[in-house]
């Protein structure tokens, strides 16, 4: 087997690289091919949902420190910094760390459903990777549970025909220090790449550094000449200070932003993840069979807590799992397609927490975090996640240019719970300085089951050779993870324990309905994208006070919605220069909101901004030069579901430079922040008070990078 028939296997794989229109296209809004619309390489104008896709090319220039540097080029999509590369999303939702998105590598889910984590994308060793794609709305009817908001998935790179070695290093403002090395060969049928990310930052605000490794392998081996193997070996290792999030007041944020009220918080996290992807593709045939390990644990003392809940935890989870997948297709009986899979996972895990007695200087909302000791153990439970999903998903052409598409997923999920604190709830007393007694419900054993059909529908039209219109109804669904099952929140009394527990144990899946319609296609140069939403979701998780026993418990009985446009266009012109922009407008609404803290039905959601756009102008001069300047602008948004206090929005210039010294030795650069503005990671209300976490101030970066 020579090196051509691996690239010929290794392109038609699941999980190839992305065709864009234009290899000179930076960030072309309109790719011929996706891969994580149907979990098959396809067409996207006869893709019936929003699929946005970031080259793997791209992904290399831009060399991104954090998600949020990148994510934004697709339209409607958005994601803010909390810490190190800590993040929250936006995608069709306000920023939430609630789980709400799915997140994939080469197509496999990070985590488990069970043990959900919104920073997963840290997990990811993305500035190395072969590319980003973006499903904007439910991708439940493929990929299960979660898929509510949005499916990230980020691809590993493709082994390379010949022999090649990378070393490249950056350094820049605030200890940022950064070093990429991979290459790969492909030597008879066998194609393998490896990749390398060693990180460390000081931080810019006070004990917030961090340092993480992350390395990808892949391994590629034809089997004959209608089979391929591809196994890859992903890792990342991190320990942060995880104050970096911590809310000013405003007069800090203005005036002494490098502050930080949680010098005390840290997160560690491993992950390890491992598969080995089977296909073999015959006669219209075509067979995939997928098992994958992954190994997640994390040590946190969250900084999101410390004014409520002060404690360190440690989750641990081991996932063994298979995603099976048939697929016919019938070119003679009007283009049909038929593809039947089955996703298996088993998630062993588990969780023990400390309640923290800590020192504090200062009232909210300024109040510093200096030191902690352990009050006791509040939480300490064994549980095992386990899923079972078939699907099939259907292609049919009843004329050349229409495209229907549907698809039906049936998820059996269970959670086997054992609580070695089962019985009364942990009585922790108050502290010398701060909090006061807590008390923490107990979940006695139990095993909790859900059941969930997600239906998906769609149709795509080519109204020209180059215009095509789509449409299609989603559902997706969420089920409640093991922390919202098992963790309930802390009571000021024994009563108001134990009713937390009672009602977090019997929660429900949350809901979601979403109709779409989107036009996309070329005029001349000029590629475009328009899509219309409306998404509904219903039985939200809320926190509502009993108004007979006072008593707060947390129920499923919220509804929203989710209503905008999203709109993406890219074009060349006067030879060597390119524009591309990426705009949306959204409603976010609580439809039916009665908390705790009020009704607010009828409010728009707080951190939802309606206007989130990224506009970039690039000059190509030369081949492998580029210089690039981005317009990143994100609208106002109110802090509080009251919708009493807003944050203005913000406006952010980077430029970017790429520029070879020799035909191996190129020089990358970046200023993040060019003009230096003070604007806000996230914002909210505490203690009747705007708090606002400041975003990186004017940061140079500078590398360089070498090829062999």
């Amino acid at each position: 087997m020579n090196r051509l028939t691996i690239g010929v296997l290794t392109g038609v794989s699941l999980l190839g690289a992305v065709t864009c229109t234009s290899a000179a296209a930076q960030g072309a809004t309109l790719p011929e091919v996706t891969v994580t619309g149907t979990r098959e390489k396809a067409l996207l104008n006869e893709t019936p949902a929003a699929v946005g896709v970031i080259k793997g090319e791209t992904v290399r220039q831009d060399r991104p420190n954090h998600p949020m540097q990148i994510m934004s080029q697709i339209p409607g999509v958005a994601v803010a910094v909390t810490n190190g590369e800590g993040h929250t999303t936006s995608i069709r939702h306000p920023f939430t760390t609630n789980p709400v998105y799915l997140f994939l590598e080469d197509g496999i889910p990070i985590r488990s459903t069970g043990f959900f984590n919104h920073n997963a994308l840290y997990e990811i060793n993305i500035p190395q990777s072969g590319g980003i794609e973006v499903i904007r709305g439910p991708g439940t009817a493929l990929y299960g549970s979660d898929a509510i908001g949005g499916v990230i998935n980020v691809l590993t790179r493709t082994p390379p025909k010949q022999g090649e070695f990378t070393l490249g290093g950056d350094i820049g403002g605030h200890g940022w220090r950064r070093l990429l090395l991979g290459g790969g060969n492909t030597i008879g049928d066998n194609g393998f790449r490896a990749d390398l990310n060693l990180t460390h930052t000081d931080g810019w605000r006070d004990t917030t550094k961090y340092d993480r490794q992350s390395g990808t392998f892949r391994w590629d081996r034809a089997l004959g000449n209608d089979a391929v193997l591809k196994t890859v070996l992903a890792f990342s290792k991190i320990d942060q200070q995880t104050g970096a999030n911590s809310p000013l007041t405003l007069a800090d944020y203005t005036n002494n932003p490098t502050r930080n009220y949680l010098p005390i918080a840290y997160r560690k996290v491993d992950a390890f993840r491992l598969s080995a992807s089977y296909e073999k593709e015959w006669d219209n045939t075509l067979l995939s069979i997928t098992p994958y390990i992954r190994d997640n644990s994390m040590e946190l003392l969250a900084s999101f807590t410390l004014n409520s809940d002060p404690t360190v935890s440690l989750s641990e989870n081991r996932s063994y799992g298979v995603m099976a997948k048939w697929r016919r297709d019938f070119p003679q009986f009007m283009r049909a397609r038929l593809i039947v899979g089955a996703d298996v996972d088993y998630s062993p895990g588990g969780r023990t927490e400390d309640s923290l007695n800590v020192s504090v200087t200062g009232a909210a909302p300024s109040r510093v975090f200096n030191a902690y000791s352990i009050a006791r153990r509040v939480y300490d439970y064994d549980v095992t996640f386990k899923g079972i999903s078939p699907y099939v998903h259907g292609e049919i052409s009843p004329s050349e240019r229409l495209r229907v598409t549907g698809g039906v997923r049936f998820d059996h999920l269970s959670y086997s719970f054992e609580n070695h604190f089962a019985g009364a709830p942990i009585f922790v007393p108050a502290g010398i300085t701060f909090p006061a007694a807590r008390f923490y419900g107990q979940v006695n054993n139990t095993d909790v089951t859900y059941k969930h059909v997600s239906p998906k529908l769609g149709a795509t039209y080519a109204i020209t050779k180059d215009t095509h219109v789509f449409a299609g109804y989603t559902h997706g669904f969420r089920a409640p993870s093991e922390g919202n099952l098992f963790r309930p929140s802390v009571g000021a009394s024994a009563a108001a324990a134990n009713a937390s527990a009672a009602a977090s144990s019997t929660l429900k899946p949350i809901k979601a309905d979403q109709l779409e319609v989107g036009l996309r296609g070329n005029v001349g140069a000029l590629s475009y994208d328009v899509v219309v939403y409306d998404l509904t979701k219903k039985d939200d998780i809320v926190s509502q006070r009993d108004p007979v026993t006072t008593l707060t418990t947390t129920v499923n009985a919220g509804k929203t919605r989710h209503r905008g446009i999203e709109i993406g266009a890219g074009a060349p012109f006067a030879g060597h220069f390119r524009a591309d922009a990426a705009f949306s407008y959204a409603r976010h609404t609580y439809e039916d909101w009665v908390t705790n803290n009020g009704t607010f039905t009828g409010k728009e959601i707080e951190a939802a901004p309606r206007v989130m756009t990224n506009t970039r102008l690039t000059w190509l001069p030369q081949k492998d030069a580029r210089v690039q300047l981005e317009w990143v602008r994100l609208g106002s948004y109110w802090l509080d579901a009251a919708n009493t206090q807003k944050y203005g929005g913000h406006d952010l210039f980077n430029l970017r430079v790429n520029w070879p010294l020799t035909k191996d030795v190129a020089i990358n650069s970046s200023v993040y922040n060019l003009t230096d503005r003070r604007y806000a990671d996230s914002a909210q209300v505490s203690s009747n008070q705007p708090v606002l976490s400041p975003g990186l101030p004017r940061t140079l970066y500078v590398g360089l990078e070498a090829k062999w």
